[in-house]
């Protein structure tokens, strides 16, 4: 009898399998962690938010707090000569730009609203997120208001974070 080189077909099959029974338990463990890891970036990134408000409305008292995302950020990235009311640089230019008409940071979607248009100073504003694509870069959303108070809730598949002080405050505090 000769002497056999190699791996059979047989061992080969057994031991493919168990790669594939192992990715099969690893990878939605995997798609967890991205998940948390990106609904963490969220909560910061809202957090961030809050704080360049409150120095935005310092620096600028006259006009209240800011009701965009890109005057809380510079005009362009990388460029922020002189910050101003309408280009504050307070935020970096990734998170100023994550609208829903733009790309995600983190996959995440970002708007700021202001619940009194009429008035000048603005003395309120909301503050939302929400996944880009629901069930692949996360599964909640957040918004805060003036209170600084993060706030999370089920996303039930839309990329529209919320735009309401009303429609934030009526959900859990983390």
């Amino acid at each position: 009898m000769r002497k056999q080189k190699g791996f059979s077909l047989i061992e080969l099959l057994i031991v493919v399998a168990i790669i594939l029974i192992i990715a099969a338990i690893a990878i939605p463990n995997l798609l967890r962690a991205r998940i948390a890891a990106n609904e963490a970036s969220a909560v910061a990134s809202i957090r961030t938010i809050n704080t360049a408000q409150v120095t935005y409305l310092t620096a600028y008292p006259t006009t209240g707090y800011s009701v965009t995302m890109a005057a809380l950020g510079p005009s362009a990235a990388g460029a922020c000569a002189t910050p101003t009311s309408a280009n504050a640089c307070l935020i970096d230019y990734t998170l100023a730009s994550a609208t829903a008409t733009t790309a995600a940071k983190s996959g995440y979607y970002f708007a700021v609203t202001n619940g009194t248009t009429a008035t000048t100073p603005v003395s309120t504003y909301t503050v939302g997120s929400a996944p880009s694509a629901y069930n692949s870069t996360g599964v909640r959303s957040f918004c805060s208001v003036e209170d600084a108070v993060v706030r999370a809730f089920a996303n039930t598949g839309t990329a529209t974070p919320v735009a309401t002080t009303a429609g934030c405050i009526a959900y859990t505090t983390l």
